[in-house]
């Protein structure tokens, strides 16, 4: 019950004379006593009486209430038969403690209050428990399959008067029943739930924004549910992953019943989440297939091919896309941790990232077909032409304008809560490449997005992003070399290592790529390789002397880097 329904009982004849304020507090108990310091027997939320037998003079009542408050007690009612009217001392107390002060008339008996708050909150708690078994069933009857996540939000507004919504680890809107949170807020409260899983704290995590206390439990994508405390890894993973549910409601104020019902609505949520990720697989296979065939160097009449294809499924009802742009996106951790993981991460972040912030729903991400490869994570986007019918806004990051896709923009909504999730061991790096018009146009776009990214990763911060319109560099020319050019430029360079590699299997090339891709660091190309120095070395040398090339001059590792991307 609230303290507010104690004055709208007439029976009970009490007076409000401090805390009009804190009259929604709720009360779980009541206790009668004279003692100075009861501070022992409270346990929060009680209803104190007082006969005021304690108070000797007026520097008793300081410490007094002090002490209430500092239990977390819900109000301080005290009787008139013992002194009459209520000492001013007290009332000052309360009111500097914030504690909610009732006169009790002298015709009253504190056993009549007693009984009265006794009676509601145990009412309240029997109906509390019968309505949660309730609660569960029709839950589970109306969950995904009787209209998704915003029935089952919609259940908890009309049942249980609480807002609530499913945000994306960016802190998006996935659904909600009711108001929308106010700008900014959900980035916020994503931000406030990153930092708490990166931290091991055990969910649900409470938070106070602007005057209102939220309490936020993930929705744990499937196998990875492990308890906080987990493998380091796991914990980077998960918190980077997961949705979450935002509720306006302190969840420290719950019992063990409601904290259950909360937990399976985030069960039911997460079947959402395994059936948005299974539509999200095509999408990943069509990616998958056209970045295999750009790598491979496939004649552009066979990627064009696969564009058709991918096209309808990326972009329905809009025929094809005139423009496409890539996006290269990837997770770094200090310390040791898996190429392949990061990949997956990359992969999961990118395709939120390029979901325009705004956009509400399950099915906001259908235009991003994104793959991963190693430690990298590489998006294919079509750029559709605009309607001429239809006027942007310029807030959406996914629409057309003279540049294509902006880093920064893309970043702009996002930045703070991944920073979060990223703590002080992780780093997210993102290149955009300019907008191409024809596959023949994907191999350079890609190389143009890959050096983007290495532009970001020489800058500070655990976010950061470049575009195709900061570079100026080799990556712009490549694409535009003529193919005899190519071919008789790597082939001076790159064949004597190939045909080496064929009659002896020796990796050569590979080694090549490693160390050029490693800033010519013996160190760090031997760890990536898993090879010892003295090996690595080995390998150098005998490229060198098949070459004819220095590996220690710039001039060489330069013709070696272009063969490399031309190739």
């Amino acid at each position: 019950m609230r303290l507010r329904a104690l004055l709208e009982t007439d029976a009970l004849g009490l007076r409000l004379l401090g805390g009009q304020d804190e009259l929604d507090r709720t009360v779980r108990g009541v206790m009668t006593t004279d003692l100075r310091d009861p501070s022992r027997y409270l346990s929060g939320g009680e209803l104190v009486l007082t006969g005021l037998a304690w108070r000797r003079t007026p520097e008793d009542s300081e410490p007094f209430v002090r002490l209430l408050a500092g239990a977390g007690v819900a109000g301080l009612a005290a009787g008139e038969a013992e002194l009459g009217a209520i000492p001013d001392d007290l009332v000052g107390a309360c009111a500097r403690h914030r504690l909610p002060l009732f006169a009790v008339h002298e015709t009253v008996a504190f056993a009549s209050i007693t009984e009265y708050v006794v009676r509601q909150v145990s009412g309240e708690r029997a109906g509390d428990l019968a309505a949660v078994v309730d609660r569960h069933r029709r839950l589970m009857t109306s969950g995904p399959a009787g209209g998704g996540p915003e029935v089952v939000l919609d259940l908890l507004g009309t049942d249980l008067d609480m807002r609530a919504w499913v945000l994306s680890p960016t802190g998006r809107r996935i659904a909600g029943a009711g108001e929308p949170l106010s700008t900014g807020a959900g980035a916020a409260l994503a931000a406030e739930h990153l930092a708490a899983t990166r931290g091991g704290r055990r969910a649900p995590h409470r938070v106070a924004l602007g005057g209102t206390t939220y309490s936020l439990f993930p929705v744990r994508v499937p196998g990875h549910a492990a308890s906080p405390g987990g493998q380091t890894g796991e914990l980077r993973e998960r918190a980077l992953s997961d949705w979450l549910l935002a509720v306006e409601a302190d969840a420290g104020e719950w019992g063990a019943p409601r904290l259950d019902l909360l937990q399976g609505v985030t069960q039911l949520i997460a079947v959402e989440r395994d059936r948005r990720d299974a539509a999200r697989t095509v999408r990943r296979r069509l990616a998958q297939e056209i970045l295999e065939l750009v790598q491979s160097g496939a004649p552009p009449a066979e990627i064009a091919a696969r564009l058709r294809v991918a096209a309808p499924v990326l972009l329905p009802g809009r025929g094809t896309a005139p423009h496409w742009q890539i996006v290269v996106a990837r997770v770094d951790w200090d310390g040791e941790g898996g190429e392949g993981e990061s990949g997956a991460v990359a992969q999961s972040l990118l395709e939120e990232i390029l979901v325009d912030p705004v956009a509400a729903g399950l099915e906001s991400g259908d235009r991003i077909a994104v793959a991963h490869t190693g430690g990298e994570a590489i998006a294919l986007v079509p750029m559709p032409a605009p309607d001429p019918t239809e006027e942007g806004d310029g807030t959406d990051p996914m629409e057309v304008g003279p540049g294509g896709l902006q880093a920064d923009v893309l970043l702009a909504a996002v930045r703070d809560p991944l920073t979060a999730g990223l703590a002080d061991d992780g780093r997210l790096t993102l290149g955009v490449s300019a907008p191409v018009q024809s596959a023949e146009g994907l191999r350079g776009a890609l190389e143009e997005a890959r050096h983007a990214r290495r532009v970001a990763a020489a800058r500070p911060g655990r976010v950061c992003a470049a575009g195709h319109h900061e570079l100026a560099s080799h990556v712009l020319l490549l694409p535009f070399v003529p193919d005899d050019v190519r071919r008789a430029f790597t082939a001076r360079l790159l064949d004597p290592l190939r045909d080496y590699d064929r009659r002896h299997r020796a990796e050569l090339v590979p080694t090549l790529e490693a160390f050029l891709d490693c800033d010519g660091s013996w160190t760090r190309c031997a760890a990536r390789l898993h090879l010892h120095v003295n090996t690595l070395r080995y390998r150098v040398g005998r490229i060198e002397q098949l070459t004819g090339r220095d590996l220690s001059r710039l001039e060489d590792k330069l013709d070696f880097f272009l063969a490399l991307r031309m190739s």
